[in-house]
Parts: structure tokens; C-alpha cells; sequence
């Protein structure tokens, strides 16, 4: 029975030396024939080189990508084939959730990566939303993704150029190539946010950043809303000096900015609690200002063609499921 199942290949990358790879064992825990089944797991300090070179190397006609702190459902690979049945079904994704036990602090960098506000249609990637469906790379992360081998043999893997957003410009591709991907909203793994502020800033400056990249190594139409975040840090920094000669009238798209976010934390304590929702508030701006930031710094780094960068080592371990 298990033969007429796909292979499937998980690949999850992660740092040299690192010992404690939680993954793997909920990896271990999937239900799926173990005979149809391999974990790679692969070392290195370039999570894309890393990611190529498992794709590579592994047997799986289908390749599910895991990050090494992702705790996934049980079911989420019999969930997904209902999927790849269509052939033109190319990848698959659902969201990331904070898992239930959490700090506080981090329960409340969820309620933010979870609101419109901060992350328009992104917010997928941090809650179920809505029903599986046709979806576009806005929607799918990378640390709970399954994809076609052969699609991504074809495209040459990810753009080791780049890194955040990889991923993203390899989804474009395919869906330029008439490629479907899918969003499942119960196609779920649990990993916690960042620990500390200044770790959720930057990366949400790494978001931004990485964005900018994409665009300027892979300029599509979809990009179009990420520059409003770097617009916004610009009308910030310019609005005191235009108040001056055109008075209080320049503040007034801030005032209509505020009642945004009022509106989006009253949205949000329905689901989410009052106490975390009006934490999370001031956090909303920030979303936007250190993701415009880390955008206006992308826009002006010096990109590297993947031949150009140093040669980077992977060491593969292909683990029993």
C-alpha cells in the first residue's frame, strides 16, 4: 500500500555543531509509511546553498521544507498529496503558528505578525486564515513548505543570491511558468517568534531588506504594496520640515494612520485578548518603520551573483524517520 505513495524528501537546515534539532523529531513522529520517507539534514551557514544542496541530493519526488525549530502536525503530509494530485500543483504551504505555551512577550510579536495592519495578506503565514486556495508567494513561508523536486530542479533551486526571501522569488518563477501554489490553512507547524525586541526588530529590517533585494533581482508587479512601508518612513522624516511652510495639514495622513492602528487593535482583541492587543499596538508602528528602514537599506546594498560569494560548506546527514 505504502508504494503507491510519493517519496517524500524533508530537508531541514541548520547550524554546524547544532546537536538539539527539534524537527527532526516531530519529523520522525509524521504519519507517513517510514519507507517512504528521509530527513536531510543540512549544516552550513547559508540557509539557501544548504537547502540546494539537500534538493540535490535527495531521493523524494516531493520535498518538504521544514526550519530546524518547526514542530509540525502529524498529518500534514497526508494533508498535502490530497493537493499534488494536480499535476500542475507545484508547492504547498500553510502557517507557522506561536505555539500556545509561549512567553508573553512572543504571544504578543504574534498578535502583530497576525494582524492586516502590519502584514496585509502575509498574515496568513502566522494564522489560518480562510479556506486552502489558489495563493501567491504573500502567503507561503518557507519553514512549512512542500514542493515538486523537479520543479525545483528546473528553476535551479533557490537564488543563493539572496537571502531573506529566496523563496519568494523562486515562487514567482513558478507561478510565471503557469506553476499552481497553494495555501492550506491546516497545513500547520508551531515555532516560537523571536525572543526579545530587538531580535523582532530586526528582523523585521531583514524582511524589509531582503524585499528590497528580491525587487531589484526580481522586479514583479506584487512588490508594488512593500514599497509603501519606506514611503512611509520618508513622509515621517519629512513631515516636520513641510509643516513649517504648509502647516498642521501635512499630519493629517498620520492622524488617519493612528485610527488604523486603533482600528486594527480593537480588530484584534476580539480573537486575541485586550491586554496583549493593546501591547502589541505600539509594535504595529514599528512593523512598519523598521521593515521601511531595512527596505531603504536593501535598495542600496551591493548585490553578489552567487559565483561571486565564497564558497560556502554543506555537510548533509540523511537521518532514519
Amino acid at each position: 500500500m505504502s508504494d503507491a505513495l510519493p517519496f517524500v524528501s524533508i530537508i531541514i537546515p541548520t547550524r554546524p555543531g547544532q546537536a538539539d534539532i527539534p524537527a527532526v523529531a516531530v519529523a520522525r513522529a509524521l504519519d507517513y509509511p517510514k519507507d517512504r520517507l528521509e530527513i536531510i539534514i543540512a549544516r552550513g551557514k547559508q540557509p539557501a546553498v544548504q537547502r540546494n544542496a539537500a534538493i540535490r541530493a535527495a531521493r523524494g519526488e516531493l520535498i518538504y521544507f521544514l526550519d530546524d525549530d518547526s514542530r509540525v502536525q502529524q498529518d500534514n503530509l497526508r494533508r498535502a498529496l490530497a493537493h499534488f494530485k494536480d499535476p500542475q500543483v507545484k508547492m504547498l504551504g500553510g502557517p507557522n503558528l506561536c505555539p500556545p505555551e509561549a512567553p508573553s512577550l512572543e504571544q504578543i510579536f504574534a498578535v502583530v505578525l497576525s494582524s492586516w495592519l502590519a502584514v496585509v495578506s502575509s498574515r496568513a503565514r502566522y494564522e489560518s486564515v480562510g479556506v486552502a486556495r489558489e495563493s501567491s508567494e504573500k502567503e507561503l513561508i518557507l519553514c512549512n513548505m512542500m514542493a515538486r523536486r523537479d520543479a525545483l530542479l528546473e528553476l535551479g533551486g533557490f537564488d543563493e543570491s539572496l537571502y531573506p526571501n529566496e523563496e519568494n522569488a523562486l515562487m514567482d518563477e513558478l507561478q510565471k511558468r503557469g506553476g499552481i501554489l497553494i495555501y492550506n490553512p491546516q497545513f500547520i507547524v508551531h515555532r516560537r517568534p523571536r525572543p526579545t525586541l530587538k531580535a523582532f526588530c530586526k528582523m523585521l529590517f531583514t524582511y524589509g531588506r531582503g524585499r528590497a533585494e528580491q525587487f531589484r533581482l526580481h522586479p514583479t508587479p506584487g512588490s508594488a504594496l512593500n514599497f509603501v512601508p519606506p514611503l512611509f518612513c520618508m513622509y515621517l522624516a519629512a513631515a516636520p520640515l513641510l509643516a513649517l511652510a504648509l502647516g498642521p495639514i501635512v499630519f493629517a495622513p498620520l492622524a488617519l494612520y493612528f485610527l488604523a492602528v486603533i482600528s486594527q487593535t480593537a480588530v484584534s482583541m476580539t480573537s486575541k485578548g485586550v491586554l496583549r492587543s493593546l501591547l502589541a499596538s505600539p509594535l504595529l508602528v514599528a512593523s512598519h518603520v523598521f521593515y521601511g528602514l531595512g527596505f531603504w537599506r536593501g535598495l542600496f546594498t551591493q548585490l553578489k551573483q552567487p559565483g561571486d560569494k565564497p564558497v560556502t560548506e554543506v555537510n548533509l546527514e540523511t537521518v532514519s524517520p
